[in-house]
């Protein structure tokens, strides 16, 4: 297998590859959504009824059972969009807006540097290597083309290059559809499996001839007017960016790209955020919103959530849309599904923070609807494990301030952030090898055979070990001794009279 494959290659190669060697979590998630909107199309699952009379869920099966994707389908889609799929095309090229060559300056083009989310650009620290903007380096088309699909799904908000339209000139974008969220994807043993877990069900309703990805459209967008709102799958997918670019080739390197021009795609509206990867939550005012991408919370904090058709809870999360068919394609598994996490820990404006990207082992076994008496204790097990994470953490501030004798001194983020550092690792460890021992067969009718009382004892032994690491340095004294020893009870519960309803001991 080559190290760089096209789109075409990776379709007709999908049940010989595991997963997608891409490094960077937000470019894997952009890339899985172009994939996921090609497979419906050469497989024909774009729409519900294809005319055949067979069921949609049946003709993925169908699918699943011959071993790999429809070759006469791949030939046929990448015959009639060869040439929109160019990525250097004069006229369309790939997920680009050639009218901003006219449209914006050419003078003040954004840099190859801002194009590139691993480089730093203007003023801002480097990540992985030194650039800089007055002579930087030309990038592969390859890797333009992943930077590209960040942007468009990832991209900030503020201040790009100016476009003049009508003869109206601004600079103001929007932020990106995915910025600051992680997204959640089922997993099988070779790509082949995962796209084909990743699908979409089409509404009744949906037809090819208006649910079009951005290159299968006959014209572009008019900037000027609101986005084009999605009307299917593949545009729900592909079709919902709120920025326009364009490459700029090297002059002197074929198959290089030396600029682009970033900029807004739309003067007027915002699309609605209605991904079928996210975790979606309820704020305080009652309004949905994407889980967060945050680069301190591992993912089986987030497995009960993944697994519960209603897991409960304030924040009243609702697992991704694609789960719900996603255990169509499990059933018939050897080996059951896991789940790849991909996302980018951002601020909503224009700050990027850290990559984020996780795997569960194979997992979806347990959904509430697979095995209702698992999924139950998947959910008891999480909100142990983090109430004993929140206990260290709070017992460590609290012998902070015992010891420095103040209300909030400044190093107790620092205490609690060495004792987050020493027990969510190992609380995750604990975590995964009681979850492997869960009852799938239904002989352990209660909690799948979940000891609650040994799982106490060992995220307890786990917050102890973290409690006692981070206060050791201060217990040769006598008021250190006495401030830890006072903390160490907040371990257990406190002496406080009542607690948040958070820090509750599981029942």
């Amino acid at each position: 297998m080559p190290e760089r494959v096209g789109l075409r290659a990776v379709l007709e190669r999908s049940h010989e590859i595991s997963a997608l060697a891409i490094t960077e979590p937000p470019a894997y998630a952009a890339v899985l959504r172009v994939l996921y909107a090609l497979t419906a199309r050469v497989c024909g699952l774009d729409v519900e009824d294809d005319g055949s009379g067979v069921d949609w869920s049946e003709r993925r099966l169908a699918i699943l059972d011959a071993g790999c994707l429809p070759a006469d389908g791949i030939d046929a889609y990448f015959t009639a969009w060869a040439h929109r799929l160019d990525l250097f095309d004069p006229v369309r090229p790939w997920m680009q807006d050639p009218r901003l060559a006219q449209q914006c300056d050419p003078a003040r083009l954004a840099g190859v540097n801002k194009l590139v989310t691993t480089r730093s650009s203007g003023n801002n620290h480097s990540w992985f290597g030194h650039v800089q903007d007055a002579d930087p380096d030309p990038v592969p088309a390859d890797e333009a083309a992943l930077s590209l699909l960040t942007w468009h799904y990832y991209g900030p908000s503020g201040r790009g290059s100016a476009r003049k339209v009508n003869g109206e000139s601004t600079a103001s974008m929007m932020a990106g559809p995915l910025r600051g969220s992680l997204s959640y994807h089922p997993e099988g043993t070779t790509l082949f499996v995962s796209l084909l877990a990743g699908l979409l069900r089409p509404d009744p309703q949906v037809r090819r001839e208006t649910d079009r990805c951005p290159w299968e459209q006959e014209d572009l967008p008019d900037p000027a007017g609101p986005a084009r709102a999605p009307r299917g799958p593949c545009s729900r997918l592909t079709a919902v960016s709120q920025h326009a670019l364009l490459l700029v080739p090297d002059a002197h390197h074929a198959g290089m790209v030396s600029d682009a021009f970033i900029t807004w795609a739309h003067r007027e509206g915002r699309l609605p955020r209605t991904d079928p990867y996210l975790l979606w939550q309820i704020s305080q005012q009652n309004n949905p919103y994407p889980r967060p991408a945050d680069a301190g919370r591992a993912l089986w904090r987030d497995l009960d959530a993944l697994l519960l058709a209603q897991p409960g809870g304030t924040a009243q999360a609702r697992r991704p849309e694609v789960f719900d068919t996603a255990l169509e394609v499990c059933d018939v598994c050897e080996r059951p599904l896991a789940v790849r996490a991909l996302g980018f820990d951002q601020d909503g404006q224009a700050k990027d923070r850290q990559f984020v990207a996780g795997l569960t082992p194979p997992v979806l076994d347990a959904a509430e609807r697979e095995e209702p008496g698992t999924a139950p204790a998947v959910g008891w097990l999480r909100r142990c494990g983090e109430m004993y994470g929140r206990r260290a953490e709070y017992a460590v501030r609290r012998a902070c301030a015992l010891y420095m004798r103040e209300a909030k001194p400044k190093e107790a983020e620092a205490w609690a952030g060495q004792a987050a550092a020493l027990y969510w690792p190992r609380a995750e460890e604990e975590f995964w090898s009681r979850f492997a021992g869960l009852d799938r067969t239904g002989a352990l009718l209660v909690d799948a055979g979940l000891d609650r009382q040994q799982t106490r004892r060992a995220f307890l032994k786990i917050a102890e070990t973290a409690f006692d690491t981070v206060t050791h340095p201060v217990c040769h004294t006598q008021r250190g001794a006495r401030a830890v020893a006072d903390a160490r009870t907040e371990l257990y519960g406190g002496r406080r009279t009542s607690r948040p309803a958070t820090s509750a001991t599981p029942a």
